[in-house]
């Protein structure tokens, strides 16, 4: 009998575990003549939530996927709770495979489905991961809220090698009507980067060979290409961690202590799936003062419009490419948060709105690293001065004249003070919106208020 693999955030073949156990159980089958339906389930609660960058993404990989399946890539449209026992039940599947999910949404979507399939198993092989959550635990059985503990920990579990390459004669089956890849929305100018496995690959290699030996040197200079620019693809499963870590050595700790950073806020989410939307320090949701009057400034700051050009630029950035620097990432968060005192799940809904990599996980526990509520040891008085980030990571300016044309007309590290030059708002630049200082000191104190003990 015919087997289902069920992809989600696994777009590929290689390195596949929950793969390799659909085909050779449909191998094993009798009267299945090892077919597998692979299957992708364009779920709108899913599709819906993603915006229009991810979608579009998305729309790109599974085109990408149908193609390496040779045409075969049955995509059906709906709940996966209804969707799943459909399929079973037009092709006479005999076991659904998955690499497991540990997102609040998606673990218990698979148990509803589970449910739904009666005596037809749900088989969970892998995950998205090198090591799940939950394998990481200290001594005393408990998750780690420190990321340094949980690193090392990490690396004493260690993870398999990469999985055995697909048999090239895999027999892919439709088996019932496709619905076909959802249409991608309009970006206007946004243009994504090449999606797919092969895309995935090709990106890895380049950055191996160019890139990999300087990381811990470049990572944090938005003005230079010093990342890998592989989170879309470890956020669609087109290339799995343990096949970067694979290839990595000794020398390469810095990318590893990255790669380690995704499976720690996984880790941390799984354990408290409330925290993709609430603070781990509930004093930031309830005690902390925060602004009445934001949306004029949100505005401001989502837009690139703040006067800070390091934070403008990295805003318009995000925009114009569905992706932003981590470096500046960090700055842009502290500046909504600890600049215009605006909570973290506001700045974390917009980032997911438009990254290309927007992973739950990742983003909701960056952000709370970045507020001091979440898994940091070192809090609130971590404040980014975006001058002072600017003119250390971006030195000649380049990274923000790239992005702000109003400024195109100031040499060097004058791009990150327009205020200093009598020429500096000549292009339409805005001027600031907030002191910097001042707002520092705000938000320190309103920090101090909620740690006094109550009386």
């Amino acid at each position: 009998m015919p087997s289902i693999m069920w992809f989600r955030r696994d777009l590929r073949l290689l390195d596949n575990p929950a793969l390799l156990t659909a085909l050779s159980t449909a191998s094993a089958s009798a009267g299945g003549n090892g077919r597998v339906v692979p299957l992708f389930i364009v779920d709108p609660v899913l599709w819906g939530a993603a915006g229009p960058v991810r979608q579009g993404y998305l729309s790109a990989a599974l085109a990408a996927l149908d193609t390496a399946l040779g045409g075969n890539l049955l995509i059906r449209h709906g709940n996966p709770i209804d969707c799943i026992p459909e399929v079973v039940a037009a092709t006479g599947a005999s076991s659904v495979h998955i690499a497991a999910d540990y997102g609040p949404y998606g673990s218990q979507r698979d148990v509803e489905v589970e449910l739904a399939l009666g005596t037809v198993p749900l088989v969970r092989t892998g995950s998205p991961y090198a090591v799940a959550p939950g394998r990481v635990i200290k001594d005393d059985g408990t998750a780690y809220r420190v990321y340094t503990p949980y690193f090392r920990g990490w690396l004493r579990h260690g993870w398999p090698n990469p999985a055995e390459d697909v048999p090239a004669d895999a027999n892919w089956w439709q088996g019932m009507q496709c619905h076909g890849i959802p249409p991608a929305p309009d970006l206007g100018t946004l243009v994504l980067p090449e999606a797919g496995e092969r895309a995935a690959w090709a990106r890895w290699e380049q950055f191996r060979a160019s890139g990999l030996s300087t990381y811990g040197e470049l990572r944090n200079r938005p003005d230079l290409a010093g990342t890998s620019a592989l989170g879309h693809h470890l956020k669609w499963g087109e290339i799995h961690p343990r096949s970067l870590l694979a290839e990595l050595s000794d020398a390469d700790e810095v990318f590893r202590k990255e790669l380690c950073w995704r499976e720690f806020y996984a880790d941390v989410l799984a354990q408290r799936p409330d925290t993709a939307r609430v603070s781990l320090d509930p004093r930031f949701d309830h005690e902390m003062r925060w602004s009445d009057n934001a949306d004029d400034v949100f505005e401001a700051w989502a837009t690139g419009n703040t006067g800070y050009p390091f934070v403008d630029a990295g805003m318009r950035q995000l925009r114009r490419e569905g992706w932003v620097h981590n470096r500046v990432r960090m700055v842009v968060a502290s500046f909504l948060i600890k600049d215009l005192h605006i909570p973290w799940q506001r700045g974390a809904g917009e980032f997911m709105y438009w990254l290309r990599d927007g992973d739950l996980a990742s983003n909701s526990h960056g952000w709370q690293w970045t507020a001091g509520c979440g898994t940091d040891a070192a809090p609130f008085y971590r404040v980014f001065n975006p001058v002072l980030q600017g003119l250390k990571f971006d030195p000649a300016g380049d990274y923000v004249r790239r992005y702000l044309p109003e400024l195109a007309q100031l040499p060097g590290k004058l791009a990150h003070e327009p205020w200093l030059c009598p020429d500096g708002y000549a292009g339409g630049y805005p001027e600031r919106i907030v002191d910097h200082h001042v707002e520092r000191a705000v938000a320190l104190a309103n920090y101090s208020a909620i740690k006094k003990p109550t009386a």
